[in-house]
């Protein structure tokens, strides 16, 4: 009962008219998003954190609109793999098996219809997972002490690669340089590190300017080499015939893919690309030789749709809860909170319970609305696809940079800025993830001071960090996900690129 009161107060923060006004900005600007091929949601809320800041946003309202910028580029990336068969973002690329098949048959609005459907479902069932799982994880949560979460902080850089990531060892050398940039600055003692007698480095790097830079300044360079060519030829969408048996007929896939899509969310490491996956290949299995997989079957349209919209849901749980996030979007999130001095973790549910409860309501919100938007709306999102990024490039870029002045009102900060896009341009041709280097500075300073508590507390005794059931637990799994993504990781790839016939981009 004391959940459903939260979450009443939650709904009074959510519906609160310039909450709703934001929430369904950030639905419409995530589905846009999410409709390009290659940005993702990861990269479109770092591109739209500028904004919040610019227009001098409450949080509870900024973390309202940039998590339904996060929903609705999950909406979003099932758009260009259904008409024009390439994944907006790595969740996306199931999609394409059954989905393109349709959209070839004259079905691309049934396909766009089933899609949103399926996405709806997802997100509602993880949501209501989050609803009941958050508040238990938080509480047990508040029995951690600095070893244990440092073991925490451990556990979530070691499952970084997750077991669809590319190359353990590259995440591995992401994050720890991310972990060196997290040292810049004055630590808890008084010393300089690393400021070269530079006054804007004594308070360190400044989350929000390595966020923009690393994804949006990156994306842009991108776009420049890539993409100038001007826009995607559209396949066009038909009259929408979509019927009450064809939408009953895809509910137990939907609802399958949402309750494996928010399992994969809650382990850290796996994220949307697992719970997409494993939401197809359930489906395969479930319905056998009755299907018609690969040629169209709208149950392989709906079960990666829900496993992967249920797992953008599920991802939320460690990070707000735990402080760590569960994807590169929510770890962009995670940023954004410590940017606006709110702790994430299991106080945050007594401390700023406005903000929990009130973005934990605008998700069920939003999903009502992404359901609204996308079907009588789609073809507003399909003629983006055609707009040459020649016209994108501009607005993007004033949204970075006046964002970014806005903060602080540096000059200083936006030649950081640049320098970490042409950083990040640089580490993605070399195929070194960005996520762990935002993870690293995120989670670095938190590490290193739980690290000096627990040396304080034992004398100096480093035994106190495995002195605990919970802390060998901690480090048991930890060790775990630093061997899983060498054992596990090439067989499900391997299955992956069998099943879709493509490798894919990065993930979320």
């Amino acid at each position: 009962m004391e959940t459903l009161g939260f979450l009443m107060d939650g709904f009074g923060v959510a519906l609160a008219p310039h909450n709703l006004m934001f929430a369904l900005l950030g639905a419409f600007l995530g589905t846009l998003i999410g409709a390009l091929p290659g940005l993702g949601p990861a990269n479109g809320v770092a591109i739209l954190i500028p904004l919040a800041f610019t227009l001098g946003l409450a949080p509870e309202t900024a973390m309202i609109m940039l998590t339904s910028v996060y929903a609705g580029a999950m909406y979003g990336g099932r758009i260009s793999s259904i008409l024009l068969n390439i994944p907006g973002d790595e969740p996306a690329m199931m999609t394409c098996l059954d989905g393109y098949p349709m959209a070839q048959q004259g079905k691309a609005s049934e396909a766009l219809a089933i899609s949103a459907v399926a996405s709806f479902i997802g997100s509602l069932v993880a949501t209501i997972g989050l609803i009941l799982l958050a508040p238990l994880l938080a509480d047990f949560a508040l029995t951690f002490g600095p070893a244990e979460y440092f073991a925490l902080f451990l556990l979530a850089f070691a499952t970084l690669g997750g077991i669809t990531g590319k190359n353990p060892m590259k995440t591995v050398v992401a994050a720890a340089i991310g972990l060196m940039i997290a040292t810049v600055g004055i630590d808890s003692t008084g010393v300089q590190r690393y400021t070269f007698g530079t006054l804007e480095l004594y308070e360190g790097v400044d989350f929000i300017i390595a966020i923009v830079g690393l994804f949006a300044i990156s994306e842009l360079l991108f776009f420049i080499e890539e993409k100038a060519g001007g826009g995607k030829e559209k396949m066009a969408v038909n009259k929408l015939t979509l019927k009450w048996k064809d939408i009953r007929n895809i509910l137990p896939s939907s609802f399958r893919g949402g309750v494996l899509g928010f399992i994969a969310g809650v382990l850290p490491g796996a994220g949307a690309s697992l719970g997409s996956f494993i939401g197809y290949t359930l489906e395969k299995k479930i319905v056998g030789k009755k299907g018609y997989f690969g040629q169209g079957d709208p149950r392989g349209v709906a079960g990666p749709e829900a496993g992967n919209n249920g797992a953008s849901s599920g991802a939320l749980v460690p990070m707000l809860t735990l402080g760590v996030p569960g994807s590169g979007t929510t770890a962009v999130l995670l940023a954004l909170l410590i940017s606006l001095n709110i702790t994430p973790g299991p106080l945050m549910f007594t401390q700023n319970a406005d903000i929990v409860w009130g973005v934990i309501a605008a998700l069920l919100i939003g999903n009502f609305l992404l359901l609204i938007l996308n079907i009588p709306l789609v073809g507003i999102f399909v003629k983006l696809l055609s707009v040459p990024p020649m016209f994108l490039l501009p607005v993007v870029t004033m949204i970075a940079f006046v964002g970014i002045y806005s903060i602080s009102n540096t000059v200083f900060d936006l030649y950081f800025m640049v320098a970490f896009g042409v950083a990040g341009y640089i580490f993605r041709k070399l195929e070194i993830p960005l996520v762990p280097i935002i993870l690293g500075l995120l989670l670095g300073p938190e590490m290193e001071k739980n690290l000096r508590h627990a040396m304080d507390i034992s004398d100096g005794d480093w035994t106190i960090l495995w002195d605990s059931g919970l802390a060998i637990g901690l480090w048991v799994f930890a060790g775990l996900g630093l061997i899983l993504p060498y054992i596990v990781g090439p067989v499900l790839r391997r299955r992956m690129r069998v099943t879709t016939g493509t490798g894919g981009p990065e993930g979320d």
